[in-house]
């Protein structure tokens, strides 16, 4: 099994990819910590955020193996590339932008291409994505994955928008590979005020729901 293969491998027994999304990116290291000590150990730093590729850095110097980084909202090569570099573990793209396949692969990283309709997840696949993004799933629901997943049961989906407390047993019967959760879980008013111990907590509590689904 080579790197790519046991990334790949260690994102489906994680399950959940929190997505962290802030407008300053001194925040990035308390909620990442916050997360991995919660459980969350799979964390995407979107690169929406200011002096993004330095935030990676920081995060992976200083977390190493305890996290399993990711780098998300990239849509062209070179970004792809520089996260990479930067420390990134996988790649994570809202469009069906193949060529990302290939600049990822070539680094020995896997790559989740987005998607919205099964002709996209498709040639998402084709091209050698290793996970499908739903985006956005909220709008779709867990029912558009099962519909999706009935003729196209190779495709390893990952919903991200509409994911929850309540809807991740949902998601996951479908048939989600493992499920990307973004705003139920670093919830504004906790972002704002920096309570870190209470991200903490809704972190747990997120593991121990997907604990106990994976065991009914």
């Amino acid at each position: 099994m080579n790197e790519r293969e046991k990334i790949t491998a260690s994102i489906i027994d994680e399950g959940l990819i929190a997505i962290v999304r802030v407008n300053h990116p001194d925040l990035t290291l308390p909620i990442a910590k916050a997360l991995v000590s919660g459980g969350i150990r799979a964390i995407e730093l979107t690169m929406t955020i200011p002096n993004a590729l330095d935030a990676i850095r920081t995060i992976d110097r200083e977390l190493g193996n305890e996290i399993l980084l990711g780098v998300g909202t990239v849509i062209d090569d070179d970004t792809c590339k520089a996260a990479i570099d930067a420390g990134a573990k996988y790649v994570i793209s809202p469009i069906t932008k193949t060529s990302l396949v290939e600049s990822a692969h070539a680094m020995n990283r896997p790559v989740m291409l987005g998607a919205y309709t099964p002709t996209e997840a498709q040639t998402a696949h084709e091209a050698g994505s290793d996970f499908i993004k739903i985006f956005p799933a909220d709008a779709l629901g867990p029912n558009y994955i099962k519909a999706l997943l009935a003729p196209l049961k190779h495709l390893r989906i990952i919903p991200t928008g509409g994911v929850n407390l309540d809807t991740m047993e949902s998601f996951l019967a479908a048939g989600s590979a493992a499920l990307g959760i973004g705003s139920s879980l670093l919830k504004n008013n906790i972002i704002k005020s920096k309570k870190w111990s209470d991200l903490e907590l809704l972190s747990k509590q997120h593991v121990d729901k997907l604990s106990k689904i994976k065991t009914i």
